[in-house]
């Protein structure tokens, strides 16, 4: 059977008029103002330094070059845009005197951008809802069946690369920090951590199996949030803890009408 012209000529013809997708660059970062909330938590120095609120202006420049439409952080936001409110507080004093990476990177980043607001899209439980990092089970559960060392052993790759990130800030720019916070291969950068401890329990007290269930739903929220709030053709940085990189890099490169984007060719030009 042959296809009238017309409709073999727009058979052919519909990728041209398919949507231009959301592109989303993920930026993980470390926690500039050492809130100490995670199980390992970098010793970070003082971002407040004119030295490094230099490289940090480089760094916000270097992102800005994305020419990113939103910019989202972790926050919590309850407005329907989700939008931050401090941030139209945001100006010169508040990066004099807040060491933290949304500020520092983030509300910089959307002030070069020329962006009006930024997204908090960040996913905590309410009260009735689950645990997204239910840490405390693991740790009771590998008591409990003999395999606190093996849960130990799965923690020593991150210590390591963690101490050796601490020791670099005394030669390297924020820039170069960041660089290696988001270099494939690293300790810090997959899921090997997580999916070490997929055998801590037993067939009945999956605990580790659990933490990972956990850990996806709140990713997964949270890029849920990222999804509600964008049009195809947006540009999305994402200024996230380091730890969240990987599912939300996932969800970036497999969700239909996304497209991933590396920020290390960007962060390269924050040297």
């Amino acid at each position: 059977m042959k296809l009238p012209l017309l409709a073999f000529a727009l058979l052919f013809a519909a990728p041209a008029f398919a949507a231009p997708p959301v592109e989303v660059m993920v930026l993980g970062a470390y926690h500039f103002g050492n809130p100490g909330l995670d199980i390992n938590n970098v010793k970070a120095d003082s971002v407040l330094t004119p030295a490094r609120q230099q490289q940090l202006q480089r760094v916000a420049a270097a992102l800005a070059a994305f020419r990113p439409t939103h910019v989202m952080v972790e926050m919590q936001s309850e407005a329907p845009d989700l939008g931050v409110a401090e941030f139209t507080r945001f100006g010169d004093a508040m990066l004099a005197s807040e060491a933290n990476e949304i500020v520092q990177i983030g509300y910089r980043t959307a002030r070069l951008a020329g962006l009006k607001t930024v997204n908090g899209i960040d996913e905590r439980p309410k009260a009735g809802e689950p645990d997204y990092f239910p840490f405390d089970k693991v740790q009771e559960a590998a008591e409990k069946f003999g395999q606190t060392a093996a849960l130990d052993a799965t923690n020593v790759p991150v210590k390591l690369w963690l101490k050796g990130f601490e020791a670099a800030q005394k030669t390297r720019s924020v820039g170069q920090l960041l660089v290696m916070m988001n270099t494939p291969g690293t300790a810090v950068y997959g899921m090997d951590s997580y999916y070490g401890i997929l055998t801590i329990g037993d067939h009945d007290n999956q605990a580790g199996a659990d933490l990972n269930a956990a850990w996806y739903l709140r990713n997964a929220k949270i890029f849920g949030k990222l999804m509600s709030l964008v049009k195809p053709g947006d540009r999305v940085l994402v200024v996230y803890g380091g730890g969240h990189g990987y599912w939300l890099r996932h969800f970036a490169r497999e969700t239909p009408g996304f497209r991933n984007v590396d920020v290390l060719p960007y962060l390269a030009k924050a040297q």
